[in-house]
This record gives structure tokens, sequence and C-alpha cells, in this order.
């Protein structure tokens, strides 16, 4: 729910034109502070996809990075079940909380696993807009085979490095590897979500 019609069920009263938001990492889940907005704060944030609030020491609205430039990037608004509290997910430019920190909860950045679904779409979007520049855009150009021997290569190379027990290595020639499968699977035209359905259905 990210467009103005949000506007209308929101219950402003209780805390007399305020409510209270949350923002939350869209990357993944971290909460990251807690403001409070009124309507104008709601719509500023809708329109410019910058998370924005309203001080209650100064009664005025600001965009969070505005002075710091550790800007909050819209992705998401949800209510709560009574409309009277706020769920943001926004994409955090740098770090949020005023003392430098991450979070203004003290909790430290994580890489999420929901990296590989967006690392995936992005493959995809690669497919379709083929942008200059682009690896990615090169393999698909290059043809099916041609991604098919990348990953087998890889593939080996994996095999190689977890033979001689280097970790480092592992962990480059595993991420390399996972990389080249999405390219795969997105040539072929596999979504990621049919893969964890069949070992989802396996786990059973």
């Amino acid at each position: 729910m990210i467009n103005n019609s949000l506007i209308n069920i929101l219950n402003f009263n209780k805390l007399s034109g305020l409510i209270p938001a949350v923002v939350v990492d869209a990357n993944n889940d971290a909460v990251l502070m807690l403001g409070f907005m009124n309507k104008e704060a709601v719509v500023k944030t809708i329109e410019t996809k910058l998370v924005t609030f309203y001080s209650r020491s100064r009664n005025t609205l600001w965009t969070k990075g505005e002075t710091s430039g550790n800007y909050l990037h819209l992705v998401d608004i949800k209510p709560d079940c009574d409309n009277d509290a706020l769920l943001v997910f926004a994409d955090p430019l740098g770090n949020t909380c005023h003392t430098g920190n991450y979070s203004c909860f003290g909790i430290s950045k994580k890489t999420s696993l929901t990296f590989l679904t967006d690392l995936f779409e992005l493959i995809k979007s690669r497919k379709t807009e083929l942008p200059e520049k682009s690896y990615t855009t090169k393999l698909f150009k290059e043809g099916s085979n041609r991604i098919i021997q990348k990953l087998g290569e890889e593939a080996i190379e994996t095999v190689i490095a977890a033979k001689n027990r280097n970790k480092d290595e592992i962990i480059n020639e595993t991420s390399d590897l996972l990389y080249h499968l999405f390219v795969m699977l997105a040539d072929q035209e596999i979504e990621l979500e049919q893969i964890v359905k069949n070992l989802a259905g396996r786990a059973k």
C-alpha cells in the first residue's frame, strides 16, 4: 500500500495528528528507528520516496538524511490493524542513527538471504534490458551454450577449492557458481521460486 489512498484509512486522532512510524531495512527486516508522521509527512514520503517525519521539538517536517546525506529511500509502507501506526520499509543510504550507528536500537547490519532473490531479479532484468558494459549482458548475448560452459567451469573451480580445503577460495568460487547458476536459470526461464518449492517438497 504505497499510494495516497493510504492517507484515507489512517487514524491520526489518537496522538493529536501524529502516528508512530517504525522504519525497517527492506533488505534484511532490521529495525532502524522510530519516528512520528503527520498527514503531510506521509504524503511527502510517498511523493518523494524519501522517508519524512514530523519533528515534535521543531514543529516542522524533516526528511531523514537532509543534513547527513543518509537518506531512507522508501520501498513500502504498511499500516497496522488499527490504522494508527506504520511500518515503513526503506533502503537506507548509510547509517540511520545520529550517533553514526546502523540502527538507533543498536542492531548490527546483516546481509539477508533475500539478497539472493534480489540478485536473481536483477539478472532477469539484465536479460530483458541488456544494458551496455554489463558482464551479465555479455553472457546473455553469447547465448545458452556459453552460459552453460561458464557454469560448468565455475562448478569445477568450486570442487577444486573444496578439495584444497581453502575456505576463502571456496567462498569466492561458490559465489561465482551461484551467480552463473542464476544466469543459467534466467536463460532457461526457470524461476528461483520453482527451485525453492521443489526443495521444500522434498523436505516433507
